[in-house]
């Protein structure tokens, strides 16, 4: 176990020190926790928190583990197109929602399409931003498969735009990494571009 992981269980909260802070942020805003309205709310709030962050608790790398090599000398392109993902920024914690567009040159071996979409809910079940979300997604397909090529795009409306601040509407934020012969080669990098519609 890391000293990271170690210091990450030595500080945790427990439960009741979760939901008394959910209490003190209502009482904060005026509210009075105890009425029968709130009487549930720091229990559901974590309870919902608890799934929305679930994803620290999932290994990626070991979710693209289960590989195949029997792919009769298949050689091109993997991609699962339109994978919705819900995530939250670890900024104003509020959710960022929209798509990924996930893709491989496979090397050696390839994966269960669908590990594509765990993967993607494995780091989106964080908090990060978009950018390190990207990122991740392109490297843990990157460490487990090591193909000749990984492509990622992802395009997502963050409701700290949307609600708050600026308070604007239908923006999407995109954000894509490219590695291997996606990086180096144009010609398979507007292959992908064309093939999820951009």
């Amino acid at each position: 176990m890391s000293v990271e992981t170690l210091s990450l269980q030595a500080t945790r909260a427990t439960r009741d020190e979760a939901e008394e802070a959910v209490r003190t942020l209502l009482s904060y805003y005026g509210e009075n926790p105890n009425r029968e309205g709130l009487l549930d709310t720091p229990r559901r709030f974590v309870d919902a928190y608890e799934e929305f962050l679930s994803g620290y608790a999932d290994d990626p790398v070991s979710i693209l583990s289960r590989t195949f090599e029997e792919v009769e000398g298949y050689k091109d392109i993997v991609l699962m197109r339109g994978i919705r993902f819900e995530s939250h920024c670890e900024h104003h914690i509020q959710p960022m929602i929209g798509t990924a567009h996930v893709a491989y040159l496979p090397g050696e071996r390839i994966v269960g399409i669908s590990k594509l979409a765990r993967v993607v809910d494995a780091f989106a079940r964080r908090l990060q931003s978009q950018e390190t979300l990207t990122n991740q997604i392109a490297n843990a397909i990157e460490t487990a498969l090591q193909p000749r090529g990984v492509a990622v795009l992802l395009e997502a409306e963050h409701q700290c735009i949307s609600t708050r601040g600026i308070h604007k509407t239908d923006v999407a934020c995109v954000t894509q990494a490219m590695t291997g012969a996606f990086e180096s080669d144009s010609q398979i990098a507007e292959r992908f571009l064309r093939l999820i519609g951009k």
